[in-house]
């Protein structure tokens, strides 16, 4: 049991040792991020899938505030939202067996938000009624921070968060597997492989990093496959969706962009499945 204990200990540690160098690296980037959405408004499900893609779950939220103040166009949000992976990208970088699927997964992400986006742009001829993004209030709220705060107090503060989740979520499943016995949950979850996208789609759902935190330590445990962690993935957009709820005016919307992503995601993951199988 100490063994148990001392592995997810260290597990964890490598993860934070990983999201404590990104998230400072990010801090420094922040507005400037936010200013790419008023300079290429033409562009912007493009430049929303790419800042989709930062493994930072914050991304959703500033999106998510930005399109309820209607400076951004509903394909925008929704590539943000599809592009989103949360804290996978960091459990995957921690496991050199896995981290070839990092380039694959952010490519698929990447090419598939974009797509959304456009499409959803273009039925909806959204646009060029997109309104000029204001950065007052985020760039005063940023200048009254001090350096320590801004550049490693909150990215500390935030990979610790990451820590506890990974932790939790390692010890937990160190303590199943040591309980029942690690065959007989990867023969139970290999045995619904078909349904795993399925499972995956529906964990995804749930408005909290720790969701993509399980379900990337699930394939790393290959007990979901690639196709499966592209679906969960895709569907997590941490609290975005959440964020939007909270208003009247774009809760009809939040339940809508909920529907299109799960059943978008659905798609691509059964289809990844199926070519793996083929190939």
């Amino acid at each position: 049991m100490l063994d148990l204990l001392l592995d997810s200990l260290l597990d964890s540690l490598k993860v934070f040792a990983v999201a404590f160098v990104l998230y400072f690296i990010f801090s420094f980037l922040h507005e400037k991020v936010t200013q790419l959405f008023q300079k290429h408004k033409g562009i912007s499900p493009v430049v929303g899938a790419t800042c989709g893609l930062i493994p930072e779950c914050g991304i959703s939220i500033v999106g998510a505030d930005m399109y309820q103040k209607k400076q951004i166009s509903r394909g925008t949000i929704l590539a943000i939202f599809f592009a989103c992976s949360d804290e996978a990208l960091f459990i995957l970088f921690s496991d050199y067996h896995k981290m070839i699927y990092i380039l694959p997964l952010l490519g698929i992400k990447f090419i598939f938000a974009c797509i959304l986006g456009y499409v959803v742009d273009v039925k909806a001829s959204s646009l060029n009624t997109i309104d000029e993004v204001k950065l007052d209030c985020c760039e005063h709220e940023h200048k009254e921070e001090t350096w320590i705060h801004k550049h490693l107090l909150h990215p500390f503060s935030h990979c610790f968060t990451i820590f506890l989740y990974v932790f939790i979520i390692n010890l937990f499943f160190g303590m199943l597997v040591y309980t029942i016995g690690e065959e007989v949950i990867l023969t139970f979850l290999k045995s619904n492989e078909w349904l795993s996208p399925l499972f995956a789609g529906f964990i995804g759902l749930i408005p909290n990093c720790a969701s993509s935190v399980l379900m990337t330590e699930l394939f790393l445990m290959n007990g979901l496959s690639f196709g499966a962690l592209v679906t969960g993935l895709s569907i997590n957009s941490g609290l975005g969706l959440m964020y939007l709820l909270r208003f009247k005016e774009t809760r009809k919307d939040a339940l809508w962009m909920t529907l299109i992503v799960f059943a978008y995601a659905l798609l691509i993951g059964y289809s990844i499945m199926g070519l793996m199988r083929l190939f």
